[in-house]
Formats: structure tokens, C-alpha cells, sequence
């Protein structure tokens, strides 16, 4: 699948800050808005 004007992350790269719609309906800035320390973030589409 080509990408055309996005950057892959790699090693050491800052994540870039992303605001995102959460299900409750509130939206969460990530990376600030989510504490301190180390982050798994999960996409999930929810269907196909």
C-alpha cells in the first residue's frame, strides 16, 4: 500500500501530537494529554 505525505516513525522519533474523538464523545490530545511514561496507542476501525 503506498503513502503519499506521511513519515514513518522509527527509533527515537517524537510522536506527533494527534487529537483524537474518543467513544464518550470527550477528545484526548496525544502524546500531552496522556501522563508521563511510556504509551501503547490501539486504532481499531470497528468494522470493515
Amino acid at each position: 500500500m503506498g503513502r503519499t505525505g506521511s513519515a514513518l516513525l522509527d527509533t527515537n522519533d517524537m510522536f506527533p501530537e494527534v487529537t483524537l474523538q474518543l467513544v464518550s464523545g470527550e477528545s484526548l490530545k496525544i502524546p500531552g494529554g496522556a501522563g508521563g511514561g511510556y504509551k501503547v496507542v490501539l486504532f481499531y476501525r470497528g468494522h470493515w
